[in-house]
């Protein structure tokens, strides 16, 4: 495989590894925040909150993509803001990640949602009944019992930021070693003549990268579904 990946293959693995990391990892925490609220208050405003959570799953990606380029390129104030902080996003692989956390963002947030929801509320009515305080509770009883859900969402939201393509594009372009991520440069290879084998090659490393994050997501359910009916038992 090695021999078959040249220096613009590598680099575009390396950068969807990357931008699907920090992705991840950034909208991890708050979408968790987010679907505990939509799974356990009721406040005005929940629906607008859903709605907007929702959109980038039924907007176009371009669309998404153009909103982020207004409000966060390099001519727009908020984007000028941070860049003066040096948090630019514009034609930088951060922008690709913060496109790809967008997307991914939904995916994420339905997951934790179902799961948070499957937790018997009256299991955590009990331990505040007995003077656990609400995040004591929601540490060592309600994050546990979701755990396999948070790990399915998490792992939805990596799938989702590496085959992000259409946001991506619209905001930070496609620029070599910045923002050229495997999607990009599939759509770049399928440009050239000579670039059917290229494009396959990327594709059979999207299908390997997708499979073990499958398979190890499952191990890691199982040992977690083993570790809380340990606990129950």
């Amino acid at each position: 495989m090695s021999d078959l990946l040249g220096p613009a293959e590598w680099a575009a693995i390396a950068l969807s590894l990357k931008v699907s990391f920090w992705a991840t990892l950034a909208s991890l925490p708050v979408a968790l925040w987010v679907a505990y609220l939509l799974a356990r208050c009721n406040f005005f405003g929940k629906q607008i909150l859903n709605a907007a959570v929702h959109l980038p799953l039924i907007l176009p990606p371009v669309v998404t993509g153009y909103v982020l380029l207004l409000v966060f390129g390099a001519q727009a104030p908020v984007g000028q803001a941070l860049a003066a902080l040096g948090l630019g996003f514009a034609f930088h692989w951060t922008g690709a990640a913060l496109a790809a956390a967008v997307m991914a963002f939904p995916l994420m947030v339905r997951a934790m949602r179902l799961s948070l929801e499957a937790v018997d509320p009256k299991l955590e009515d009990a331990a505040r009944s007995l003077g656990a305080p609400p995040w004591a509770v929601f540490a060592t009883l309600t994050l546990p019992l979701s755990l396999p859900g948070v790990l399915a969402g998490a792992i939805l939201g990596f799938a989702k930021a590496m085959g992000e393509f259409g946001a991506t594009i619209t905001f930070v372009s496609n620029i070599p070693n910045q923002t050229r991520t495997i999607p990009s440069a599939i759509y770049t290879f399928l440009q050239q003549p000579d670039g059917e084998q290229g494009a396959l090659i990327l594709v059979a490393v999207s299908i390997f990268i997708a499979i073990l994050a499958l398979v190890l997501s499952e191990i890691l359910a199982r040992a977690l579904s083993k570790r809380i009916g340990g606990r129950d038992a």
